[in-house]
């Protein structure tokens, strides 16, 4: 098969959540000795597709949930065979949900969709308490922080974060991003927050256009 070929077929794939089809398609193309780099630009336009059909709801949050574990299959595949310099990261995101919350769906949407498009992801995972947000943003240096809860009583806990990052001096260093079902526009300046995203697609176009800036 040839090289467009596969590489379509891993976009297709992808794109339809055919979940037997994708990773042999992935598997092809490492075969075809296809480069990484295409192998992941095909994904990611798999991704772009997936994500027009959610924002016009042809798609839901369990078709995005889907592709997220197919996206993840994929980069096992193909991850052995990318050398360090095949890759030039857009940008750094340090990413978690906040302590008390254990609650990850959204924030796991949001870390697959930044990986197909390239970024360099720290998920810190659930119940990360504020200190180990700080120490984070200071040991990787990330343009953005991003910060997830779905349970009210968590919320306030995303302005302890901001706070502390400016009592440690970082607050001018990293923009904060906050992202939750109690959490609405208003809700988020509150706290502190730079930006606020209603869900995981919505913030990843903002930090991609962040980091464009």
């Amino acid at each position: 098969m040839e090289e467009t070929k596969i590489l379509d077929e891993i976009t297709r794939s992808l794109a339809e959540l055919d979940f037997k089809a994708n990773p042999q398609a992935c598997k092809d193309a490492i075969d075809a000795s296809i480069p990484p780099k295409k192998i992941v630009a095909a994904l990611s336009k798999g991704m772009d597709i997936i994500g027009k059909r959610f924002e016009v709801k042809e798609y839901y949050l369990s078709e995005l949930i889907m592709a997220g574990e197919m996206f993840r299959e994929a980069q096992e595949i193909i991850g052995p065979y990318i050398k360090k310099g095949d890759f030039k990261a857009p940008g750094k995101i340090v990413i978690g949900t906040v302590e008390g919350d254990l609650h990850d769906i959204g924030k796991n949407i949001v870390v697959v969709l930044l990986l197909a498009e390239g970024f360099e992801v720290t998920d810190l995972g659930v119940n990360v308490p504020s200190n180990e947000f700080i120490d984070a943003v200071r040991r990787s240096k990330p343009d953005l922080l991003g910060l997830s809860a779905l349970l009210r009583a968590t919320v306030p806990q995303m302005s302890v974060i901001i706070k502390e990052l400016k009592n440690e001096g970082l607050r001018n260093e990293v923009k904060v991003i906050v992202g939750g079902l109690p959490l609405n526009e208003d809700y988020a300046k509150r706290l502190g927050a730079d930006y606020y995203a209603k869900d995981a697609w919505l913030g990843v176009e903002i930090i991609k256009k962040v980091v464009d800036k």
